[in-house]
């Protein structure tokens, strides 16, 4: 018989000399050690989370380090300090020999639930931690983890059944075989995500931070957080999609990090000018145009080009259509080639295209295919406005007219006469 068990005999011994039977002094013994054990789990818990745990939380929002910071936020040392009043207990049960066995295995049991706890908060404050350093925007690790996670809790939960049944957990573990498939079943959506997520990563096809589009589920936006089952993108509205993970392997969705990367976000327009304003420059237009700074020596030096190949060919300029002349559409997408080299928000060192497009029954496309060298949407917007705020304006000094299909006032003033 172990010491503790002498103790309840000598409080039963000492009430039976006080002149009480031989049950009641039993039982009266056995309530002042289950009360004795009340009291030091509450004096225990008191100690732990009052004293213990407020003086740690004081010291680690003093610390300079990270990490205790991150532990404390996960709660890590709240779910620890539980502990305490279980070893109360499990302690405390050999001074009931009838109890002893149940309550130990109860406090245990108790033990390895917190314990598991505590290992989770130990994982989301190892993600935690790394999602500070860069590398985890090309390499998310919470899918990872909540593989972990699951793998922890089918065998913790196979301990907890087998240590309640007391049984040999392999025994439990030999059953499984033939709910394989159950258990494929219902971890279907995991299992998926997590081979999507090993492909994600190794292929590096997406990372957190990545602007990703896909119109099938709404998104358009940021991704803000990668799971082992979802994918969690914020968009421009600020409202929240989820998109399961092996959806992007097996779909196809736009990321955009490679116009991140480039260091430019391309602008893509054209203006329709009106086919009938194209014409020939005379030399009227030519000296008014010599007096536009940006396209001055471009004019210089393709007339003097115009009229050497002429002189060379023989040719009869009295007659319009006869050899090379300059035109007012190729005077304009010339000025705005300049115009553009010389804006400060234009990438030069990337595609920098003025072109024609083939001509429609809306006139005939001038297309500006050119990058900006900011990539912040509201920037970039504003940039292409003032852009465009230019070329539209300017194009009437060229004799030229922007095309757009009759309005209501077009029609009002071809009426008004009559």
């Amino acid at each position: 018989m172990n010491e503790k068990f002498d103790l309840l005999h000598i409080i039963q011994t000492w009430l039976l000399g006080q002149g009480m039977g031989e049950t009641g002094a039993f039982y009266l013994a056995l309530l002042i050690i289950v009360a004795g054990a009340l009291i030091v789990m509450a004096a225990v818990n008191y100690i732990t989370k009052k004293i213990l745990l407020a003086s740690l939380k004081i010291y680690i929002r003093r610390s300079a380090t990270r990490w205790d910071d991150v532990l404390l936020k996960q709660k890590v040392f709240q779910r620890l300090a539980h502990i305490a009043p279980a070893l109360v207990v499990y302690f405390a049960a050999a001074m009931l020999p009838d109890a002893r066995d149940t309550l130990q295995r109860l406090a245990m049991l108790y033990m390895v639930v917190v314990g598991v706890l505590v290992y989770d908060g130990l994982l989301n404050t190892a993600d935690d931690i790394y999602r500070t350093y860069p590398i985890s925007r090309e390499r998310p690790i919470k899918g990872y983890i909540q593989v972990i996670k699951i793998i922890t809790y089918i065998f913790v939960g196979i301990y907890l059944v087998s240590t309640l049944l007391n049984r040999s957990p392999w025994v439990l573990l030999s059953g499984l075989g033939a709910m394989t498939a159950i258990l494929l079943l219902i971890f279907k959506d995991s299992i998926l995500g997590l081979v999507a997520g090993i492909q994600l990563t190794f292929n590096d096809m997406i990372r957190i931070g990545d602007w990703i589009e896909m119109p099938k589920y709404g998104a358009d936006g940021d991704v803000v957080d990668i799971t082992l089952n979802t994918v969690k993108v914020q968009n421009w509205d600020k409202t929240i999609t989820t998109i399961p993970a092996y959806t992007l392997i097996s779909d196809s969705f736009k990321n955009w990090r490679g116009m991140s990367e480039s260091g430019g976000r391309r602008i893509k327009r054209a203006v329709n000018i009106d086919m009938t304003s194209i014409k020939f420059c005379d030399e009227a237009m030519l000296e008014r145009f010599r007096s536009i700074q940006y396209i001055s020596d471009y004019i210089d030096r393709r007339q003097k080009e115009i009229e050497q190949y002429n002189r060379d060919n023989n040719i009869d300029t009295s007659v319009i259509v006869n050899g090379r002349k300059m035109t007012n559409i190729g005077t304009f997408r010339a000025y705005v080639k300049e115009y553009l080299h010389h804006h400060p928000k234009i990438h030069q060192d990337m595609t920098f295209l003025i072109r024609q497009l083939k001509p429609t029954e809306y006139g005939l496309p001038i297309e500006i295919y050119v990058f900006s060298n900011d990539q912040a949407w509201a920037n970039y917007e504003a940039i292409q406005a003032d852009i465009f705020d230019h070329i539209l304006a300017v194009v009437p000094e060229f004799d030229l007219r922007v095309y757009q299909q009759p309005s209501g006032h077009d029609l009002q003033k071809i009426t008004a006469p009559v």
